[in-house]
């Protein structure tokens, strides 16, 4: 008797650790699912996808916005019936209502839903008949629902249930699920955060983006689309105005990095270029020269690209631009006919290399009628190809599109090459007039 009570104790033992094991694997799969997603609705159903159904049949998880409205993110079963139509905005939260969900976002909670609990409890408001609903659809004998709490707010709710013949949840289950609720606020915590310093650094960098002035007889336009919502902002900037002696200045520059500190230095270089143009009065290349001189006093360690061009009229119609181009992507100019010509003579270092470098400045001489386009590298570059590619793409489309009114031609560019790419993308355009 002895030994076999050695036995079952042994057996015990090793039941414990099995059960410790399994749950701290699944800690471990549920922080890699939240973890790999800035998103929070996408890292919300690849939680799901590891807790079902090792934990739970089914579960949802909803969010509290800035105004205290609730919001169903993800409803998701085991067995992958439809739930969409399950997500969406809830009613409001009372703070007469006793529905469990309603207490937990109101503070409460961890708590244990019973069987019957749902059906028989006296509640009239809103919230409660949605949550009938959706416990009588998908069914559940059990159930947990926890409050995702991260800097002493309450985010919102994680609801794990379990149906059919699986044991229930209990009060034994409280420990496990709350400390999944906890790694999930603070995944939700950090999703909030990082949009929101990625909608500043946006809203500064569009603040910073000029209005474009009339400068006729040209035609300018210009487009800024951010990066896409896994790319922190950038710092592309365009700009464009006209100058004392009459002629008129285009500028497009793009800062290395994708922070919010990006888009602090693209505003300080687009203010000292400004300051520069209008005092000087220098050939680009002079000018260019002079920026990355002051900037790497005042605030050394950044680099950009930058092109600064100079429109001005001639005689008879004609026209003369002159250039220089701090390691940015070449313009394209494009003939009314369609014919398309890169102004890639005088490349020069990007800024904040070799401050002090000798940088040219190249005249050309468009035709009346062309188009001058200036861009960002996000319009043309793909991850894992070549970038002449890139410029070839650039090329054929603004070909066919370079007799389209000049607000189509940006809009109609950045239908056909804006999509792919993961990178903010600046684009300024300026048509020369017609000859008379």
């Amino acid at each position: 008797m002895a030994s076999e009570g050695a036995v079952d104790g042994g057996d015990d033992v090793d039941a414990v650790l099995q059960a410790a094991l399994q749950r701290l694997a699944l800690l471990a799969e549920a922080t890699n699912a939240l973890s790999s997603t800035l998103d929070g609705a996408v890292a919300l159903r690849r939680l799901c996808q590891v807790l079902l159904p090792q934990l739970a049949d089914w579960c949802a998880a909803d969010l509290l916005d800035e105004h205290g409205l609730a919001h169903r993110v993800v409803v998701a079963h085991w067995e992958r019936l439809p739930t969409s139509h399950l997500e969406g905005p809830l009613p409001p939260v009372l703070e007469s209502s006793s529905d469990p969900l309603a207490r937990v976002l109101r503070g409460a909670g961890p708590l244990v839903v019973e069987p019957g609990v749902m059906a028989s409890m006296k509640d009239g408001s809103a919230l409660h008949a949605a949550q009938r609903a959706l416990f009588s659809e998908l069914g559940a004998h059990s159930a947990v629902i926890a409050p995702l709490r991260a800097r002493r707010q309450t985010l919102g709710a994680l609801t794990l249930a379990r149906s059919g013949d699986t044991f229930p949840l209990t009060e034994n289950d409280l420990a496990l699920v709350e400390d999944l609720a906890h790694r999930t606020a603070l995944a939700v915590d950090n999703s909030r955060l990082y949009a929101s310093v990625q909608s500043t650094a946006e809203l500064l960098q569009r603040s910073l983006l000029p209005t474009l002035p009339d400068v006729a007889p040209l035609g300018v336009a210009a487009r800024y689309v951010p990066a896409r919502a896994a790319v922190e902002v950038g710092g592309d900037w365009y700009d464009c105005f006209a100058l004392p002696d009459g002629s008129t200045a285009v500028i497009i520059g793009d800062v290395t990095g994708h922070d919010l500190p990006a888009a602090v230095t693209m505003g300080q270089l687009r203010n000292m270029l400004r300051a520069l143009v209008c005092d000087r009065l220098e050939p680009p290349g002079d000018i260019l020269r002079r920026l990355d001189v002051t900037s790497h006093i005042l605030y050394g360690g950044h680099t950009a690209t930058c092109i600064y061009a100079l429109l001005e009229s001639g005689p008879q119609d004609s026209w003369q631009l002159k250039i220089a181009n701090a390691g940015h992507p070449p313009p394209l100019l494009v003939s009314h006919d369609g014919d398309t010509r890169y102004l890639s003579s005088g490349h020069s270092v990007l800024l904040g290399i070799e401050p002090d470098t000798s940088r040219p400045s190249i005249t050309y001489t468009p035709a009346p009628d062309s188009t001058l386009l200036l861009y960002t590298d996000g319009l043309i570059e793909r991850s894992g190809e070549d970038f002449d590619r890139g410029l070839d793409r650039l090329r054929q489309h603004a070909a066919a599109l370079t007799r389209e009114p000049l607000a189509v031609f940006c809009d109609e560019l950045l239908a056909g090459l804006a999509h792919g790419g993961n990178d903010d993308i600046a684009l300024l355009a300026v048509r020369l007039p017609p000859r008379d």
